[in-house]
């Protein structure tokens, strides 16, 4: 027997340990790049307060944290999605579609008298939200994951198919009398803070909590990092991935379910565009496109920035035709600034 190893057969050389504090400075950069908006925040208030002194009044305050409570659910949605490596474009169909379903079924007598039956109680309405968004997700996960399609085509292709589909069962008009049941969540105030924001707030707690110290957050990131790596350590990727993206719908519907709420109605084109101010809102929060990197607390800072950008437009009487030149131009921003800061663009 030869005394020697073919390069084959010989053990894999020990990676070098690591500097003594690596891992300590590493978690704090981590921490810092979460930051990394702040002094931007801080910015845009300072210049609101000159642009107008009604941008600090409690009421302007509430006014931007409401409006933006619905996407920023969306943005959570998208984050954990990206995070895992993949994006969910249909996200914003599905904040529209899942209300929409609900309304069909609970207030439009026609379809209940043409299919024999009568009008599904109001209480069911909010499971049925729920349900729709789970089902999407579930669907979205079957072509990607269990047939290994592209991501990004398949929810382009849902993205269109949903809002066909709401097009068509609202037959392109707006479905109004919603019941309590679909309006409460959007409408009632807690505390003197609308319940829209306590639960958007809510949501990204337990976001912050469950990616940056769970094992199922750990999970995310390293199938974002390297999912063949991440299967080799005994992770289940494929139903890590199947049940982000059912999470991610679930989100989706909910936020839809509160802009209904506050609006008291579902229009057929509730959520279309929807998904620049997504996009703009986790890729300027520092979340990759490419999976593995950015944070729950980033992602929401960034869409606080955005919002907090369109009010001051707003107060300074910027058409808000603007806007989607505003939510690219974002994107655009925040893709060279990663490239100076990072060394690679998160594409």
């Amino acid at each position: 027997m030869s005394e020697t190893l073919s390069a084959t057969e010989r053990p894999a050389a020990t990676p070098p340990p690591s500097p003594p504090g690596a891992s300590s400075r590493s978690l704090a950069l981590a921490r810092l790049r979460d930051l990394a908006l702040v002094p931007a925040i801080i910015a845009v208030a300072i210049v609101g307060s000159i642009v107008s002194p009604v941008f600090l009044s409690t009421d302007n305050i509430i006014n931007v944290l409401q409006s933006m409570s619905e996407i920023a659910i969306v943005v959570l949605a998208q984050t954990i999605v990206l995070i895992t490596g993949k994006m969910d474009l249909s996200l914003e169909s599905t904040f529209g579609l899942a209300p929409g379903v609900a309304a069909w079924l609970v207030v439009d007598p026609a379809l209940t008298r043409g299919l024999g039956l009568d009008v599904l109680p109001d209480a069911w309405a909010v499971p049925v939200v729920l349900l729709v968004g789970a089902l999407v997700g579930a669907f979205n996960g079957l072509l990607i994951v269990r047939f290994g399609l592209n991501g990004f085509i398949v929810t382009l292709g849902m993205l269109i198919v949903l809002r066909g589909l709401l097009t068509g069962i609202s037959g392109g008009q707006t479905f109004f009398m919603l019941p309590e049941s679909m309006t409460y969540l959007g409408s009632a105030t807690w505390v003197g803070v609308p319940a829209s924001i306590w639960l958007s707030l809510l949501l990204f707690a337990a976001g912050i909590v469950v990616l940056g110290y769970t094992r199922a957050g750990r999970a995310l990131y390293a199938i974002g990092g390297n999912a063949d790596a991440a299967r080799a350590a005994g992770i289940r990727t494929d139903r890590v991935l199947w049940l982000a993206l059912i999470v991610a719908s679930v989100l989706a519907a909910l936020a839809g379910l509160l802009i209904s709420g506050r609006l008291a109605a579902v229009p057929s084109a509730q959520g279309s565009g929807a998904i620049f101010q997504v996009f703009a809102a986790a890729v300027i929060g520092g979340v990759s496109l490419n999976g593995g990197k950015g944070s729950v607390f980033g992602a929401f800072t960034g869409v606080l920035l955005l919002f907090m950008i369109i009010n001051v437009l707003t107060l300074a009487g910027v058409p808000a035709q603007w806007t989607n030149f505003l939510n690219g131009t974002v994107i655009l921003v925040a893709l060279v600034v990663s490239r100076i800061t990072g060394g690679k663009a998160q594409t």
